[in-house]
C-alpha cells in the first residue's frame, strides 16, 4: 500500500480489495454468515409468531387489552413504518460511522424492544415496542447487506447474499411451529405462552450479539474513511487464519485502486449518484422490490382466510400449511444461489421474477376454475415462492452491489424502505378489500396483480440487469472517492 498527501485528504493506492476477493471459502467466513445472516432468521420468527398468536392476544384473559384487529393491522403497519424509518435513519448512519458500530446497534435496539415487547401490559405499550422492533430490523437490512457483500469474495457473493436474505424463511417455519406451542393452553397458560414467544426472540438476539462481537469492521469502509493502517491488520489477519486453515499460502491478488480518503459524503452527492448517474440501475431496484413485494402480498397477506374460506381448513391447523409455503420459500435461494454466481445475474433474476409470476397467474386460473384442493393450492403457492423467493433475495443483492461503496447502506435502506412501505401499507389495502369478499374472483385477481407485477420486474431485469458475477464491487461500481485514471479493479 502507497499512500501521498492530497489537497482535500490523503490519497491511497491499495490491493486490499483484491486481497479480499480473491480469498478461498474458509471457517472464517462461515463466522461472518453466523455472525451477520442470523439475524434474518429472527425477523422471519417474529413476524410469523404475532401474526399466528394475534387470536390468542384478543382473548379476555390474555393479559392484553387488545383486539384481534389491532395486532394484524395498527401494530402490523406500526412495526412496518419502524422498519422504513430504521432503514433510513440507520441507512445514512451506517455510510458514516461504519458498518460493524450500526449492524451491533441494530440488533442491540430490536433485542431490547422485543424483549420489552414480552411485558407488554397495556395496548400503548404493545404498539411503542412493535414500532421499535421494526425500527431496529430496518437498520439491519442496510447494515448486514453491506457487510456481507464488502467481506464475501466475488466468487461467493450472489450465493451468500441470497442464502442469507432466504433465512428470514427458516424463521418463519420456525413461528409457525413456535406459534402452535404457544398457543396450546395445555402447556402455557393464555398470558404466558405468547409472552415466552417474544422474550426467545431476544434471547437468539442477545446468542447472536455475543457472536457479532468477533465480525470485523469492512476493511473497504476503513480505507476509504482514512482507517487504511487498521484496514490491513484485518486483512492480514484473516489471510493468516485462512493460511494456517489450508495449510499453504494464498494465491497473489491482482489489481490495485487509487483513493482519496474522505470522511463523508454529502445526501446531495448520494441523491445525484443514486438517481442521475446510475438512472437505469435504481429504476431496476425499484422494479425488483415493488414486484416482489406486491406478489408476497398477494399470496401470504390472506393465505389464512383462503385456506378458512375456499377450503374450510380449521383456523388452528393454517400454521402446519404456512410452514409448509415457508420451507419452499427458504429453499429456492439455497437451491438456486449457486447459479447467480455461475449462470449470472442477468438471466437469474429476470428468469426467477418471470417465472413466479407466471406460475402465479396458473395458479389463479386453476384457483378460479375450482380445481384446487388446500394441498394442491399449498403446493401451487410453493412452487412460485421457489422462485420468487430467491428473486426477491437478489432483489436486497443488487441494490447492494451496483451502486457505490460510499451509497451502498444508503441505496440498500432506500429501496427496502420503498418495497417495505409498498407491501406493508397499499398491497395490505387492496388486498385486504379482494381477499375479504369470500368470492374466487376477486381472490384470483389479487392473485394476477402480484403476478402481472411481478413479470414486469421480470422484463425490466432482462433488460436492465448489471453482469455482476464473480465481479469485484470496485468494477461495478467505482467508488466515489476513486482516482480517474488509476482505478484498476
Amino acid at each position: 500500500m502507497t499512500t501521498a498527501q492530497a489537497g482535500t485528504g490523503r490519497t491511497v493506492t491499495t490491493n486490499i480489495p483484491a486481497r479480499l476477493d480473491r480469498l478461498p471459502w474458509s471457517r472464517w467466513h462461515w463466522t461472518i454468515v453466523l455472525g451477520l445472516g442470523t439475524v434474518w432468521i429472527l425477523d422471519g420468527l417474529e413476524v410469523t409468531v404475532v401474526g399466528n398468536i394475534a387470536s390468542r392476544l384478543s382473548e379476555p384473559d390474555s393479559g392484553l387489552p387488545i383486539t384481534s384487529g389491532q395486532v394484524t393491522g395498527m401494530a402490523a403497519a406500526l412495526y412496518v413504518a419502524g422498519a422504513c424509518i430504521g432503514a433510513l435513519f440507520w441507512g445514512r448512519l451506517t455510510d458514516k460511522w461504519g458498518r460493524k458500530k450500526l449492524f451491533m446497534i441494530t440488533l442491540a435496539v430490536y433485542l431490547g424492544a422485543t424483549a420489552l415487547t414480552a411485558i407488554s401490559f397495556d395496548t400503548w405499550w404493545f404498539f411503542l415496542f412493535r414500532f421499535l422492533t421494526g425500527f431496529g430490523i430496518g437498520g439491519e437490512y442496510a447494515a448486514i447487506n453491506s457487510a456481507i457483500d464488502e467481506l464475501i469474495p466475488k466468487e461467493y457473493r450472489g450465493r451468500t447474499d441470497l442464502m442469507i436474505n432466504g433465512s428470514f424463511w427458516l424463521g418463519a417455519v420456525g413461528g409457525s411451529l413456535l406459534s402452535i406451542v404457544a398457543l396450546d393452553t395445555d402447556i402455557f397458560a393464555a398470558n404466558v405462552g405468547w409472552r415466552l414467544t417474544f422474550a426467545l426472540g431476544a434471547v437468539l438476539a442477545l446468542v447472536i450479539l455475543l457472536v457479532r462481537r468477533h465480525v470485523p469492521e469492512s476493511p473497504r469502509w476503513l480505507l476509504i474513511h482514512g482507517r487504511d493502517d487498521e484496514a490491513e491488520r484485518i486483512v492480514s489477519s484473516i489471510e493468516r487464519k485462512i493460511e494456517e486453515e489450508r495449510d499453504e499460502p494464498l494465491p497473489r491478488p491482482e489489481g490495485e485502486i487509487t483513493i482519496h480518503q474522505r470522511r463523508s459524503v454529502s445526501f446531495l452527492e448520494i441523491g445525484r449518484t443514486v438517481f442521475s448517474d446510475y438512472r437505469r440501475r435504481a429504476i431496476l431496484g425499484f422494479s425488483l422490490f415493488i414486484g416482489q413485494a406486491f406478489l408476497y402480498n398477494a399470496i401470504t397477506f390472506g393465505f389464512g382466510a383462503i385456506l378458512t374460506t375456499f377450503f374450510d381448513v380449521p383456523s388452528g391447523n393454517t400454521g402446519y400449511y404456512f410452514a409448509v409455503i415457508a420451507l419452499g420459500n427458504f429453499f429456492g435461494p439455497l437451491l438456486l444461489g449457486k447459479l447467480f454466481d455461475t449462470v449470472g445475474r442477468r438471466i437469474m433474476i429476470s428468469g426467477t421474477y418471470l417465472l413466479s409470476g407466471l406460475l402465479l397467474f396458473g395458479t389463479a386460473w386453476l384457483f378460479d376454475q375450482g380445481s384446487l384442493s388446500a394441498t394442491t393450492m399449498t403446493a401451487c403457492w410453493c412452487a412460485v415462492l421457489f422462485f420468487a423467493s430467491a428473486g426477491a433475495s437478489s432483489a436486497y443483492l443488487t441494490v447492494s452491489e451496483v451502486f457505490p461503496m460510499e451509497t451502498r447502506a444508503m441505496s440498500i435502506a432506500f429501496f427496502y424502505a420503498i418495497g417495505t412501505a409498498a407491501g406493508g401499507i397499499s398491497g395490505p389495502l387492496l388486498f385486504a378489500d379482494l381477499t375479504s369478499t369470500g368470492k374466487v374472483a376477486d381472490t384470483a385477481l389479487a392473485f394476477q396483480i402480484g403476478a402481472t407485477l411481478m413479470c414486469l420486474a421480470g422484463l425490466a431485469a432482462a433488460i436492465l440487469a448489471v453482469k455482476a458475477e464473480r465481479r469485484s464491487l470496485e468494477d461495478i461500481a467505482k467508488p466515489l472517492t476513486a482516482a480517474e485514471d488509476k482505478a484498476t479493479a
